[in-house]
């Protein structure tokens, strides 16, 4: 893949796979994990650049696909058609590596995406009662501790990034809604489940 470095604009081929199947490469799930796959360093000025092509991970054991498309790129509808029928699959659109990221940390907590989106709203809403500009707060997902599982959460402020702890009561009560609410889950094909979708759905 042609990439160019973001300081000096030089031009580097870089080595990158286009897709990731978890099962037959846990190296390369790891690597997607910890974000060092969609890195490279330019060889000219040692700078560290992000990857930004179109990417497809796939997860058979999760019952997971996300398809990272920068941009306004959409999926083919013939590949949402062809995929459409995998049994108990989530089909997930991001446009941002990170966001890419965090769907399969989802995924690996045995957590449901939707069901953080809920989460991170009502996160955001507690946070923007202390301070209104928190009420856009870019909120990811980083991993569940302690005893009692409470959802860790980072988002930049300040020129910072800050760590929040959500009880994973707030899961459990977000849980209860979307089973009480069947229509708010996605239909057939790639779906975008981010604060676009929660916006659409709660105010």
């Amino acid at each position: 893949m042609d990439c160019i470095c973001r300081k000096c604009g030089e031009h580097h081929d870089v080595e990158f796979p286009q897709s990731v199947n978890a099962s037959e490469s846990p190296q390369l799930k790891a690597a997607v994990r910890d974000g060092s796959l969609f890195l490279w360093e330019c060889p000219y000025c040692g700078t560290r650049n992000l990857v930004t092509g179109q990417f497809l991970y796939h997860d058979p054991s999760a019952r997971l696909m996300v398809w990272l498309l920068p941009g306004n790129q959409e999926p083919p509808s013939s590949v949402n058609q062809a995929l459409s029928g995998l049994d108990g699959y989530s089909l997930r659109l991001v446009r941002e590596t990170g966001d890419l990221i965090e769907k399969v940390n989802i995924a690996e907590a045995s957590l449901d995406d939707l069901t953080i989106e809920v989460c991170k709203w009502v996160t955001r809403q507690e946070l923007q009662a202390k301070n209104p500009e928190m009420a856009s707060a870019a909120l990811r997902f980083l991993r569940t501790e302690g005893a009692d599982n409470d959802l860790v959460f980072a988002f930049p402020h300040g020129g910072n990034m800050n760590l929040v702890n959500v009880g994973f009561n707030v899961y459990e009560d977000a849980a209860g809604i979307l089973s009480r609410n069947p229509s708010l889950r996605p239909g057939s094909g790639f779906a975008s489940i981010d604060a676009a979708w929660v916006s659409r759905h709660f105010r």
